[in-house]
């Protein structure tokens, strides 16, 4: 039985809509990292290289959108615990199911590479200004985001059931319960910092 998870929501979310990411997963987190973590990956990467990673965190303008104009019915920001702790509470705090690839979840090169160097996984890092949407017509939601400059894909859909399914590369798992964000691995406290 699936715990319902306490949030506001709009009642909009059914089965048979699209789940669209806009945004990339895990920038907020891999840009602060690249500040915070300049000594330690200055083994792998150029001084230059990691300035312009730093400054991706400061690019991040999603929050003052209204995400319903582009065609979204519900949504959840994918802050703290990444993305697929986005996934986990959008669809617990309606009860329904969700199946979505993995792969096509947007995530930028750096990220990946500062992740892979950190041994941290993008999906579960720290995604500030990355979004998880439910659209009637996800196409159509990718289009009038791209219109307004963000990056946005279609991964998956809202499903009957309650089960939260994902594609891999080897076939399908189930998604887990959210853990740490990934960014305590490497700042411990970090999100304790900023509600003092």
């Amino acid at each position: 039985m699936m715990r319902k998870i306490e949030r506001e929501n709009t009642g909009l979310l059914k089965p048979g809509q699209d789940l669209v990411v806009a945004g990339y997963a895990g920038l907020a987190g891999s840009a602060i990292l690249a500040n915070d973590q300049r000594a330690r990956l200055g083994e792998w990467f150029s001084a230059e290289w990691l300035d312009q990673a730093g400054e991706m965190e400061n690019s991040l303008q999603q929050d003052k959108i209204d995400w319903s104009e582009v065609g979204a019915t519900d949504w959840e920001s994918a802050g703290e615990g990444g993305i697929l702790s986005a996934i986990w509470c959008l669809s617990g705090a309606y009860g329904t199911g969700v199946e979505f690839a993995l792969r096509k979840i947007p995530v930028r090169q750096d990220t990946i590479e500062i992740c892979e160097r950190l041994e941290l996984n993008p999906y579960r890092l720290y995604s500030h200004g990355c979004w998880l949407l439910a659209s009637k017509n996800g196409g159509r939601t990718v289009e009038n985001l791209r219109e307004k400059g963000i990056p946005a894909q279609v991964i998956g859909s809202v499903t009957k059931g309650i089960a939260r399914e994902m594609i891999v590369e080897n076939g399908h798992g189930f998604l887990e319960r959210p853990q740490p964000d990934e960014l305590e691995k490497i700042l411990p406290g970090y999100f304790e910092r900023d509600e003092q």
